[in-house]
């Protein structure tokens, strides 16, 4: 008898266990689709003394755990960091910002001065960047970026340049795509900085 009554209890524990995944599966089907944000690069062309002469390769940028996914930061007014809901990055936010970054280096006129790990070639400088800050700021209603570079020569390991880059840009409201334009153009302000600060040898900004 005590045989009997455990197979039967199996059988409802079964039964319950394939009810519950039904109802969490139909649940996670009626959540709604994340919208997806690109962050397109600036397409300005820029004029700048060249600080990093010759071939330019553009390092992923490292970031804290926080950035290293799609979702949005948000700041709140208390400090406290979360997700902006509804909305996602086309990419893992450190490798859109090197994808972006040397687009904008290519459209602001250094299209063979510039490239990525994996590129097979051979170059002068590298540039390797943090991602310090990047989020919509609850409190002052400000999109705000902040990316550290480092220029390191590939002869010598030696750090030829670097700089802080911040951008603060107003965003209309706290939600995805407001938000989403408000980073995209603090993002275009950092990432034309930086190619002004590698330069592009067609003299003054």
């Amino acid at each position: 008898m005590s045989g009997t009554r455990y197979v039967g209890r199996g059988r409802i524990l079964a039964a319950a266990l394939a009810l519950g995944s039904v109802g969490l599966l139909a649940g996670c089907a009626s959540a709604p689709a994340l919208v997806t944000y690109g962050l397109a690069a600036p397409v300005e062309r820029v004029s700048a003394p060249m600080r990093l002469p010759g071939l330019v390769l553009i390092v992923e940028p490292s970031a804290i755990e926080l950035y290293s996914t799609e979702r949005v930061v948000v700041r709140e007014p208390d400090g406290a960091l979360s997700y902006l809901p509804g909305v996602q990055y086309a990419d893992q936010l450190p490798a859109l910002v090197q994808t972006r970054l040397v687009e904008t280096f290519e459209n602001a006129s250094r299209l063979g001065g510039v490239a990525r790990p994996g590129d097979r070639v051979t170059p002068d400088w590298q540039l390797n960047s943090s991602i310090r800050t990047f989020w919509v700021d609850v409190e002052t209603n400000l999109a705000v970026v902040e990316i550290a570079v480092r220029a390191v020569s590939e002869a010598n390991g030696r750090v030829g340049a670097a700089r802080v880059f911040t951008a603060r840009v107003p965003v209309a409201a706290i939600e995805g795509r407001a938000a989403m334009l408000g980073l995209e153009a603090a993002l275009a302000e950092v990432m034309l900085d930086i190619v002004r600060f590698a330069g592009t040898g067609g003299g003054n900004a």
